[in-house]
């Protein structure tokens, strides 16, 4: 890369960009239905279940990007897919590293707003659907902060992708990779100008984010 803003820069941002949002978006869809679950219900062998989720939370990157590599590989189940070294076995890295985070997160929001409202709801007369819309809306905040919270982890992630994606130019590098492979060959400006983007891109999606969420309950 010669410049920062040359044609090969603008390729690595667009598919950091679709790879992470593609990824988050799969993610919260997933989600949010099984964190509201967990949030409002109580049944046998739940606790079993937040335990697991909260370990996945702080899964390391190299071995989600190993569990997928290892799915995908030649020998694999998935392998006849050959999509490996692929921006959509990427997307599945990043959905497997993301959807806990979101999971637990959105469930302890979930459950903290559940607790002070649903009884005033059912008293109401408010269907069960009803109620879990209402409780959903009343823990937007903790469940936006889920959500970039795991967007944040995702997008700054180099393990994983790295792994599964190969860091393959104009195919599956995206900004972490060229970071990491900028660094080693010694370009020390463009690595800290690349991880300036990362921030940059990070802090516009994340206000957007927020902003969007201001308008639309305001």
């Amino acid at each position: 890369m010669t410049s920062l803003f040359d044609k090969a820069l603008f390729e690595i941002i667009l598919l950091s960009l679709t790879v992470s949002i593609s990824a988050i978006l799969i993610s919260t869809l997933i989600s949010l239905p099984i964190g509201t679950i967990l949030g409002i219900k109580e049944f046998h062998g739940k606790k079993i279940i937040m335990r697991l989720i909260y370990t996945l939370m702080s899964l390391p990157p190299v071995l989600a990007g190993l569990i997928i590599y290892l799915i995908f590989s030649n020998s694999g189940p998935l392998g006849v897919i050959r999509w490996l070294y692929t921006p959509q076995v990427m997307v599945i890295a990043q959905i497997l590293l993301a959807t806990p985070i979101i999971i637990g997160l959105a469930s302890a929001a979930v459950a903290a707003k559940a607790k002070r409202v649903q009884n005033t709801l059912t008293t109401l007369g408010a269907s069960p659907r009803q109620s879990a819309w209402l409780v959903l809306r009343e823990a937007r905040g903790g469940i936006i902060a889920a959500v970039l919270t795991a967007f944040g982890r995702i997008f700054g992630e180099v393990g994983a992708v790295m792994l599964v994606g190969g860091n393959i130019r104009h195919s599956t590098r995206v900004l972490t990779t060229s970071i990491m492979l900028e660094t080693r060959q010694g370009n020390f400006d463009m690595a800290i100008a690349l991880g300036i983007v990362l921030l940059v891109i990070s802090f516009c999606i994340s206000s957007f984010i927020l902003r969007l969420d201001k308008e639309k309950f305001k």
